[in-house]
């Protein structure tokens, strides 16, 4: 029996993992790390705002929390190491620096989509990329009224590999919006645009334009179990594998 620890478990995906591992038989989720102990309330589950206390109670961690949240995991993790996967978004550099540190010595899985099709698409569009290098690049996702950070994780893992097909530096070249007479659209640009509303759980469009035909891709997520079944296929998945940072795609390599 594997016990899965949650940071995050009180959030919509969490909820839907809680569930997920009731109904699996060789998973138990053992513990849930909330920063407030109002969050949420289940009978047999070890319930803590210490990250010592949750970590030593867990052989697998879940973490579908905030930046600030994610960065005491990472910070528990430095001394008391477990294999990790980790869906968070919107991290900072200096969590990413920590992510890595802690990677030294823990398996830890990370990916800002746990969708098996997003990974499959972030394949696919770093070779179309590369192939298609004159045509124009223009990412545009959708979420729902809720969602903190934009552009997506998502759509930024996206852009990342059009821009790795075509060898350029992401940072550089990225456009989040346009407004005002700002001039013709440049030969390298990639545009990222961010779309919110309703209840949308995700939608994610990568476009290829060029005289005369355009070449879209499009992934879909009409539901928060996607996420919740790709993080615990990567869980499984990660518990045999040598201390390091891995990314969904790893999965299928």
């Amino acid at each position: 029996m594997i016990k899965i620890g949650l940071f995050g478990g009180s959030g919509r995906v969490g909820q839907r993992l809680i569930h997920l591992i009731s109904e699996a038989e060789d998973l138990k989720c053992s513990a849930v790390f909330v920063q407030n102990m109002g969050d949420i309330s289940i009978d047999g589950i070890l319930e803590t705002t210490d990250v010592s206390e949750f970590l030593g109670a867990v052989d697998l961690v879940i973490d579908f929390s905030l930046p600030e949240a994610t960065e005491i995991l990472l910070e528990g993790l430095i001394k008391n190491p477990k294999p990790t996967v980790c869906g968070t978004t919107g991290l900072n550099q200096h969590q990413q620096n920590l992510m890595v540190e802690a990677s030294q010595t823990s398996q830890i899985l990370y990916a800002t989509n746990m969708s098996l099709g997003v990974a499959i698409l972030n394949k696919v569009v770093r070779e179309v990329s590369n192939s298609l290098r004159d045509f124009d690049a223009e990412i545009v996702e959708m979420h729902h009224r809720f969602k903190k950070d934009a552009p997506s994780g998502t759509a930024l893992t996206l852009a990342e590999n059009v821009a790795k097909g075509r060898d350029l530096d992401l940072n550089s070249v990225r456009v989040s919006g346009r407004d005002g007479n700002i001039g013709e659209r440049t030969k390298d640009e990639i545009s990222v645009m961010a779309l919110r509303g309703g209840d949308i759980v995700g939608r994610h469009t990568v476009g290829f334009y060029n005289d005369g035909e355009f070449l879209e891709f499009n992934h879909t997520a009409t539901s928060r179990d996607t996420f919740a079944k790709g993080a615990i296929r990567a869980g499984r998945w990660l518990l045999n594998k040598e201390n390091g940072l891995y990314n969904i795609a790893s999965i299928f390599e």
